[in-house]
């Protein structure tokens, strides 16, 4: 009868092993229809209390903005439409903003102009589909300043990336990029997270790395997108750098302290993966089900610390943190049974096997009870194995046919 192998361990903890926790960059935040209402409605009040006309944000645009202003038979149109947007109107606005679209006597400028604004509206109201319609429409139509033009483009680029629309992101902002010869690290990270999503890993690590040392202080989502690009692209050691950084930067930052495990975890650094992930569970930071899994199926892949595993399931099986359910169970068998604990094994067994999607778990039951010279329990399992179905049903019936009732 074969004993457990090393190996069934190390495939118990990969399968339980834990995900790096990167944050998504997000370029347009996710607010409530009235926090945008209110930040827009701020933004209304600083424009009119500025004098002067707006400053080009894009000096070294190839466009030639064009000199159009509003038709005089548009203008009492364009007026209504803003009074009912200022009101908090949206409805009705934008339904003026779409007669003002669709109307022969509207010149390029009245239409670009209204659909910018029933853009805005859409997105206020949750609809991103609308937004965007909008947004393409007023960039078509070509009749607003540089300012306009280039924001309307920029925000277009933000929620295709919002609604995973990566590919029409990349163009986007690539068309973006190569028209303003705009260098500002906030828009070249949009570029580097459509590359980082489309799975281009070199090409995002370029852009991502060009964004941060083009800015005084970037912002820690920036590194973790850079990081995990990294990750993602087999450059561990890259990516165990960036994050040492950000954990020594962040030490109370939670998420941070869990990157850099996962880090050390891929890089084969598990030592260091164990200290991090204590430092967390000693200052009472391990709070998620995910969380303890990390941290014990580090401890799994790690020879002779399954006394630690053991420590840490109990503790989450404890404070109702872990899931009592098969994996756990399975994971704290396995750390008894190599840590030659049999009778708290088999007791864990006993609650993994009947949660098992097979028979494997009473399999290994079955073996440890018949180790344990407890024949009859042992037949008991390995009929009950074979009921469940396992891939060597010939080990089970070797066991049922062991002399003994």
């Amino acid at each position: 009868m074969n004993n457990f192998s090393r190996r069934n361990r190390s495939i118990l903890a990969a399968a339980v092993s834990a995900v790096l926790v990167f944050g998504a960059v997000s370029q347009v935040h996710a607010q409530s229809a009235q926090d945008r209402a209110a930040e827009r409605r701020a933004k209304h009040e600083e424009g009119k209390q500025s004098s002067g006309k707006a400053a080009d944000e894009y000096p070294q645009a190839t466009r030639q903005a064009p000199d159009l202003k509003s038709s005089k038979k548009a203008t009492p149109q364009l007026q209504k439409m803003m009074k009912l947007y200022d009101d908090d109107k949206g409805t009705e606005a934008r339904a003026i903003a779409d007669q003002i679209i669709a109307s022969a006597d509207s010149n390029a400028y009245d239409k670009a102009f209204a659909s910018q604004i029933g853009a805005q509206i859409a997105y206020d109201a949750d609809d991103s589909a609308g937004a965007m319609k909008y947004l393409k429409q007023a960039i078509e139509l070509n009749g607003l300043d540089n300012n306009g033009h280039y924001g309307a483009m920029l925000m277009l680029g933000q929620l295709q990336m919002q609604e995973d629309q990566y590919a029409e992101a990349l163009k986007t902002i690539d068309q973006f990029l190569a028209e303003t010869k705009s260098q500002k690290p906030e828009h070249l990270i949009i570029k580097g997270n459509a590359l980082y999503r489309l799975e281009k890993y070199p090409e995002a690590a370029v852009v991502l790395k060009q964004a941060i040392s083009l800015s005084p202080d970037p912002k820690p989502e920036w590194q973790q997108l850079l990081m995990a690009t990294y990750a993602e692209s087999g450059q561990a050691g890259e990516a165990a750098k960036i994050a040492e950084g950000l954990a020594a930067k962040n030490p109370n930052d939670k998420r941070a302290q869990l990157n850099l495990a996962a880090v050390y975890q891929q890089n084969d650094m598990l030592d260091k993966a164990a200290a991090t992930l204590e430092k967390l569970r000693a200052s009472g930071q391990l709070t998620e089900d995910k969380e303890y899994r990390q941290l014990y199926a580090t401890y799994l892949n790690m020879d002779g610390h399954e006394k630690e595993a053991i420590g840490v399931i109990n503790e989450g099986l404890q404070k109702g943190v872990i899931k009592p359910d098969y994996q756990t169970y399975l994971a704290l068998a396995q750390a008894y049974y190599f840590s030659d604990q049999a009778g708290p094994a088999i007791d864990a067994y006993k609650k993994a096997a009947p949660l098992g999607p097979d028979g494997e778990a009473y399999l290994n039951l079955a073996r440890v009870l018949w180790q344990e010279d407890r024949i009859p329990e042992a037949k008991d399992a390995a009929k009950q194995a074979i009921a469940k179905g396992v891939k060597k049903p010939e080990d089970a019936k070797k066991i049922i046919a062991l002399p003994g009732k």
